[in-house]
């Protein structure tokens, strides 16, 4: 028998709030975690802004050991370990004491690279002679799996304890594969996310290729600009979000809150035919991804009240709307709300699917659609498609069924999940 999967906690380290208070008033209030970065401008980037979380040396304390802390210079983990706790500990779950590990629990803790900037730091001390320093967290701290290593040894997790890693698409990618672990019965709970890195040695490359805007550095809040006809490149971002899935039987078992249900999605690629390429998605592979999830989830199109799109403030802003115009068979005024993240916050890279989903499930779990900002001048090739009131800049409060989250990644790949208000 196949189990039903819901969400019983949340954690999240964005641009424009760490933690589950700070980042819902942000996005409730439209408030943007974009500013200039003094290194990329001393850099010469071309886009010198960045949606970078704060985190201080005390918070981090919080989740690391003093000794933990020496010579670590990844923040991909930094992100993705405070996220991940916040998240078990908002499910009331304990940090896993006992000598046995926790054999019913796990995580899926996706990213793209991990400890860059440590990496990079490796490299100078192997040129220099000077390996033995390198410490003896360096490994740890530049492999990829490092965030789910930290995770599963801090909360004693003896499930699957994975990452996974596929560009944009990694933290709804993640989410649906601790799904189907639990819906399977192979684990009673996941703890499922992503993470990003921090800093120019991430975001270089895609100043390079000319995809980030270059004409807001002086006004660093306005330039990531979703759905706008003015949208001139996307703002590079990082953070982590993190969710507790869990089988419902377990769930009510312990008297857990529950925020919403996930009921499945889909994830497909368009392998790069096409119109699809290494930067561009494949329409055809879109529309498919979005109409299986539909199809496996059980529902019908017109039930979805609200979609958090990927949206990235590029040209294919446009092609993505009309994408779920046609894989939903909805236009005009019928077309659900839609929102778009990347406007506060910029691009998260690796850590956006999942970001995005925790603020997915907190539109459904508190009743509202957060607004998008800096899209005034909405492209005339979106509302050829749909209505202005589908597309709200001002926040709304409103009891939502259903909300549908899709994230389209490098290599042409693509996911979509979907998300509902918990009802026994």
């Amino acid at each position: 028998m196949q189990k039903r999967v819901v969400i019983t906690g949340l954690g999240v380290v964005a641009p424009n709030g760490v933690g589950l208070d700070a980042f819902a008033n942000a996005l409730k209030n439209g408030i943007s975690g974009i500013k200039h970065d003094a290194e990329l401008e001393r850099l010469q980037f071309s886009c010198q802004i960045a949606g970078k979380p704060e985190v201080s040396t005390e918070l981090s304390l919080q989740y690391f050991s003093e000794l933990e802390l020496r010579n670590f210079n990844a923040t991909g983990i930094l992100y993705g370990v405070i996220a991940g706790i916040d998240a078990w500990k908002d499910a009331g779950l304990a940090m896993e004491i006992s000598d046995e590990p926790d054999w019913d629990s796990g995580t899926i803790f996706g990213t793209g690279t991990s400890g860059i900037d440590k990496f990079r730091e490796s490299i100078y001390k192997i040129d220099n002679f000077q390996t033995r320093r390198l410490g003896s967290t360096a490994v740890a701290q530049t492999m990829n799996s490092g965030v789910s290593a930290y995770l599963g040894g801090k909360l004693g997790l003896g499930n699957q304890v994975t990452t996974n890693s596929s560009a944009c698409t990694t933290g709804t990618e993640s989410i649906l594969m601790a799904f189907e672990r639990i819906k399977s019965g192979q684990a009673k709970r996941i703890l499922a996310g992503s993470t990003s890195d921090s800093g120019p040695y991430i975001w270089g490359g895609f100043d390079a290729m000319k995809v980030c805007t270059f004409k807001h550095n002086k006004s660093p809040e306005l330039g990531s600009r979703p759905m706008s006809v003015s949208a001139s490149g996307f703002v590079p971002g990082s953070g982590a979000g993190a969710l507790v899935l869990e089988d419902l039987e377990t769930a009510l078992g312990r008297g857990a809150r529950i925020y919403a249900e996930v009921l499945g999605g889909n994830v497909n690629s368009g392998g790069q035919r096409g119109q699809g390429t290494m930067t561009a998605p494949n329409p055809v592979a879109v529309q498919k991804c979005i109409k299986d999830a539909i199809e496996n989830t059980g529902i019908h199109p017109n039930e979805i009240d609200a979609i958090n799109g990927h949206l990235t403030a590029t040209s294919k802003d446009s092609l993505e709307i009309r994408n779920w115009s046609e894989a939903l068979n909805r236009s005009g005024v019928d077309f659900p709300y839609i929102n778009s993240l990347k406007g506060m916050v910029g691009h998260c890279l690796s850590g956006a699917g999942s970001i995005e989903s925790v603020a997915s499930v907190l539109q459904l779990h508190q009743g509202f659609v957060f607004p998008n900002i800096n899209c005034e001048d909405l492209h005339p090739e979106i509302t050829a498609v749909i209505d202005t009131t589908c597309i709200p800049q001002q926040l709304i409060e409103k009891e939502l069924t259903i909300i549908a989250k899709a994230s389209f990644g490098f290599g042409d790949v693509n996911g979509c999940v979907v998300f509902k208000k918990y009802k026994n």
